[in-house]
């Protein structure tokens, strides 16, 4: 229980180190490349590897509240699109950045021999911002899809 809760603490400050990493890299050339990250395009690969149940979950239950103004009204118009895709994209790059922040450090916890501890803190890891970003690439192609329609 010790390492589930180190775990998802140090999963936590990930994020506000991320939101501050993130701040530095969109003035870069690198932020353009990453916006348009897609890692897993297939419909088919999303759901093995169960994005759409993590999407419910997310959808029905309290993490519903964790990004309430990330949502669409009715009928959106092309502006509203792009300012919730720039939104996701916030949102995407802060969950890597934060995913590649623990992975660091599990990576030394690993080194260190305390595996245990390692293999939940990269688990919480996935569920906590791989599952995020991935979700958000997910919703990122169906707006670009919206997008297309409006043109």
């Amino acid at each position: 229980m010790q390492y589930l809760t180190f775990s998802i603490s140090i999963t936590i400050i990930s994020w506000i180190i991320a939101m501050i990493l993130n701040e530095v890299v969109k003035r870069t050339p690198l932020y353009i490349k990453l916006s348009n990250l897609n890692f897993i395009t297939s419909e088919k690969a999303n759901n093995i590897l169960g994005i759409g149940a993590f999407k419910w979950i997310v959808k029905n239950t309290f993490f519903k509240f964790f990004n309430p103004n990330l949502k669409l009204s009715r009928r959106p118009d092309v502006l509203q699109l792009m300012a919730l895709r720039k939104q996701m994209t916030t949102a995407e790059i802060n969950h890597l950045i934060a995913f590649a922040c623990v992975a660091i450090f599990a990576l030394v916890i690993l080194v260190k021999g305390k595996f245990l501890l390692a293999l939940i803190m990269i688990l919480v890891n996935i569920l906590m911002n791989l599952y995020p970003s991935l979700l958000q690439q997910e919703n990122k192609r169906q707006i670009d899809q919206m997008m297309k329609r409006f043109r």
